[in-house]
């Protein structure tokens, strides 16, 4: 997924450099330069949402770890005595 999001990104990145007016290129006249940089923005902020993914398609924040407590006793005599973390598995 990652790979797919660096092409991507790329790709934007080149529509941005190709936008730019820099390289005389006869196709972009036809189309327009705004719709070269609305595309190339597009891209790039679709790769950049790829990259961020895991591999797993669990996004990278959906795997932070929490705290969970740890109770000793029984009923209403339960107390905390510490605390472990606990990774989002999928």
């Amino acid at each position: 997924m990652k790979l797919i999001g660096y092409l991507v990104s790329l790709i934007g990145i080149v529509c941005l450099a190709v936008s730019s007016g820099k390289f005389n290129l006869p196709f972009i006249a036809g189309i327009g330069t705004k719709y070269f940089v609305i595309a190339g923005l597009i891209l790039v902020i679709l790769g950049v949402f790829f990259v961020m993914q895991d591999s797993n398609n669990v996004p990278i924040d959906r795997q932070a770890k929490e705290e969970v407590p740890i109770y000793e006793g029984e009923g209403k005599n339960r107390r905390i005595v510490g605390y472990r973390k606990e990774v989002y598995k999928k």
